[in-house]
């Protein structure tokens, strides 16, 4: 086989989870298992990102956050000035 071709595969699932396919594939109207799969890994990448990013914002937000708080603690002092004019 060419290393440039097209790879296909084909998978045996366990009953149940051939029955899980079927069914989503009836609620979202899929026109094939192969469809469901698809729709289905599309999701699963998404999430992983999204899981990942979450994780990246968590580091970033832990490495800024005693700065954070001493920048808040300075300004808090001033948080009331001027509003006695008001």
């Amino acid at each position: 086989m060419k290393s440039n071709t097209a790879r296909k595969s084909s998978f045996s699932l366990p009953a149940a989870e051939h029955a899980q396919v079927l069914r989503l594939r009836r609620l979202l109207k899929a026109s094939s298992n192969t469809e469901v799969i698809r729709r289905s890994l599309k999701l699963l990448e998404e999430s992983v990102s999204r899981e990942e990013l979450r994780r990246q914002f968590r580091e970033a937000s832990a490495s800024v956050r005693s700065s954070t708080l001493e920048a808040v603690r300075e300004l808090d002092s001033l948080s009331g000035d001027g509003l006695e004019d008001a």
